[in-house]
Protein backbone atom coordinates (compact mmCIF):
# COMPACT_ATOMS: atom_id res chain seq x y z
CA UNK A 1 0.00 0.00 0.00
CA UNK A 2 2.88 2.74 1.00
CA UNK A 3 4.56 1.42 -2.44
CA UNK A 4 1.11 2.03 -3.98
CA UNK A 5 1.04 5.75 -2.41
CA UNK A 6 4.32 6.71 -3.07
CA UNK A 7 3.80 5.77 -6.84
CA UNK A 8 0.65 8.00 -7.22
CA UNK A 9 2.23 10.83 -5.44
CA UNK A 10 5.12 10.98 -7.62
CA UNK A 11 3.28 10.84 -10.84
CA UNK A 12 1.40 13.50 -9.51
CA UNK A 13 4.60 15.47 -8.91
CA UNK A 14 5.75 14.82 -12.09
CA UNK A 15 2.31 15.82 -13.74
CA UNK A 16 2.80 18.84 -12.21
CA UNK A 17 6.20 19.82 -12.56
CA UNK A 18 5.82 18.87 -16.45
CA UNK A 19 2.67 21.61 -16.70
CA UNK A 20 4.64 24.26 -14.83
CA UNK A 21 7.49 23.69 -17.60
CA UNK A 22 5.24 23.25 -20.43
CA UNK A 23 3.21 26.64 -19.79
CA UNK A 24 7.44 28.82 -18.61
CA UNK A 25 7.52 29.46 -22.06
CA UNK A 26 4.13 30.75 -23.43
CA UNK A 27 3.59 34.38 -23.80
CA UNK A 28 0.77 35.26 -20.93
CA UNK A 29 0.87 39.14 -21.07
CA UNK A 30 -3.04 38.55 -22.32
CA UNK A 31 -3.29 36.29 -19.56
CA UNK A 32 -2.13 39.14 -16.98
CA UNK A 33 -3.49 42.04 -18.66
CA UNK A 34 -6.77 39.95 -17.96
CA UNK A 35 -6.19 39.07 -14.40
CA UNK A 36 -5.04 42.82 -13.68
CA UNK A 37 -8.47 43.91 -14.85
CA UNK A 38 -10.42 41.75 -13.02
CA UNK A 39 -8.28 41.91 -9.94
CA UNK A 40 -8.30 46.14 -9.66
CA UNK A 41 -10.01 47.03 -7.01
CA UNK A 42 -12.96 49.35 -7.87
CA UNK A 43 -13.43 52.68 -6.35
CA UNK A 44 -15.29 52.71 -2.80
CA UNK A 45 -15.58 54.30 0.34
CA UNK A 46 -17.82 54.82 3.51
CA UNK A 47 -20.53 53.67 2.47
CA UNK A 48 -20.48 53.22 -0.72
CA UNK A 49 -18.74 51.42 -4.07
CA UNK A 50 -18.36 51.19 -7.65
CA UNK A 51 -20.19 47.76 -8.68
CA UNK A 52 -18.84 48.76 -11.99
CA UNK A 53 -18.26 51.38 -14.89
CA UNK A 54 -20.25 50.97 -18.16
CA UNK A 55 -20.14 52.56 -21.60
CA UNK A 56 -22.42 54.50 -23.11
CA UNK A 57 -22.37 53.21 -26.93
CA UNK A 58 -19.12 53.41 -28.12
CA UNK A 59 -18.61 57.17 -27.22
CA UNK A 60 -15.66 56.21 -24.75
CA UNK A 61 -17.58 57.91 -22.00
CA UNK A 62 -18.83 55.46 -18.77
CA UNK A 63 -21.35 55.53 -16.15
CA UNK A 64 -20.09 54.78 -12.73
CA UNK A 65 -22.73 52.46 -11.07
CA UNK A 66 -22.24 53.21 -7.63
CA UNK A 67 -23.85 50.67 -4.81
CA UNK A 68 -24.60 53.10 -1.53
CA UNK A 69 -24.98 50.96 1.62
CA UNK A 70 -28.88 50.76 2.17
CA UNK A 71 -28.64 51.68 5.97
CA UNK A 72 -26.96 55.10 4.97
CA UNK A 73 -28.74 55.56 1.72
CA UNK A 74 -30.13 59.17 2.84
CA UNK A 75 -26.92 60.23 4.39
CA UNK A 76 -25.93 63.17 1.40
CA UNK A 77 -22.49 63.17 2.37
CA UNK A 78 -22.25 59.57 1.39
CA UNK A 79 -23.02 60.59 -2.35
CA UNK A 80 -20.50 63.66 -1.90
CA UNK A 81 -17.87 61.66 -1.12
CA UNK A 82 -18.39 59.29 -4.26
CA UNK A 83 -18.60 61.97 -6.37
CA UNK A 84 -15.18 63.60 -4.78
CA UNK A 85 -13.93 60.74 -5.49
CA UNK A 86 -14.75 59.59 -8.93
CA UNK A 87 -14.93 62.54 -10.89
CA UNK A 88 -12.01 64.86 -11.42
CA UNK A 89 -12.44 68.38 -10.98
CA UNK A 90 -10.83 69.08 -14.44
CA UNK A 91 -12.97 66.21 -15.98
CA UNK A 92 -14.89 67.45 -19.35
CA UNK A 93 -17.80 64.31 -18.49
CA UNK A 94 -18.64 62.47 -15.44
CA UNK A 95 -21.59 60.43 -14.76
CA UNK A 96 -22.17 58.50 -11.57
CA UNK A 97 -25.65 56.69 -11.05
CA UNK A 98 -26.34 55.35 -7.18
CA UNK A 99 -28.45 52.65 -6.20
CA UNK A 100 -28.99 51.16 -2.36
CA UNK A 101 -29.95 47.59 -3.52
CA UNK A 102 -26.54 45.66 -5.83
CA UNK A 103 -29.90 43.74 -7.44
CA UNK A 104 -30.99 47.01 -9.40
CA UNK A 105 -27.62 48.09 -10.21
CA UNK A 106 -27.76 47.24 -14.52
CA UNK A 107 -25.21 45.58 -16.19
CA UNK A 108 -25.72 48.48 -18.96
CA UNK A 109 -26.11 52.02 -19.35
CA UNK A 110 -29.60 51.68 -20.46
CA UNK A 111 -32.03 51.28 -17.11
CA UNK A 112 -35.10 49.04 -17.11
CA UNK A 113 -38.54 50.91 -15.33
CA UNK A 114 -37.61 48.74 -12.54
CA UNK A 115 -34.12 49.60 -12.00
CA UNK A 116 -34.98 53.77 -12.65
CA UNK A 117 -37.39 53.29 -9.95
CA UNK A 118 -34.82 52.09 -7.55
CA UNK A 119 -32.17 54.93 -8.96
CA UNK A 120 -31.50 56.59 -5.14
CA UNK A 121 -29.42 59.40 -7.37
CA UNK A 122 -27.52 60.57 -10.27
CA UNK A 123 -24.68 63.05 -10.74
CA UNK A 124 -23.65 64.23 -14.31
CA UNK A 125 -21.06 66.94 -15.55
CA UNK A 126 -20.79 67.49 -19.28
CA UNK A 127 -18.65 70.74 -19.91
CA UNK A 128 -19.10 70.63 -24.04
CA UNK A 129 -23.21 70.89 -23.08
CA UNK A 130 -22.76 73.01 -20.33
CA UNK A 131 -24.45 70.31 -17.63
CA UNK A 132 -24.04 70.28 -14.16
CA UNK A 133 -26.30 68.75 -12.67
CA UNK A 134 -26.83 66.51 -8.65
CA UNK A 135 -31.04 65.03 -8.78
CA UNK A 136 -32.06 62.63 -5.57
CA UNK A 137 -34.29 60.36 -5.63
CA UNK A 138 -37.57 61.37 -3.49
CA UNK A 139 -36.46 58.39 -1.33
CA UNK A 140 -33.40 60.51 -0.63
CA UNK A 141 -34.72 64.36 -0.79
CA UNK A 142 -38.31 64.69 0.00
CA UNK A 143 -38.48 68.45 -1.38
CA UNK A 144 -40.75 67.72 -4.30
CA UNK A 145 -39.51 70.92 -6.33
CA UNK A 146 -36.12 68.99 -7.29
CA UNK A 147 -36.49 65.22 -6.83
CA UNK A 148 -37.56 62.75 -9.09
Amino acid sequence: MHKLLSSVLLSFTLAVSYSAWAHEGEDHSHDEEAAAESTAALESGKGWKVVRNVEIGTSGKFIHLVLVDHSVYTDKTVYSSAIYRLCRADAEFCRIRFWSEERFVPEKASLTIEQNKQLRAEYLVNKPAGTKQLRWSCTVDTDRTHCF
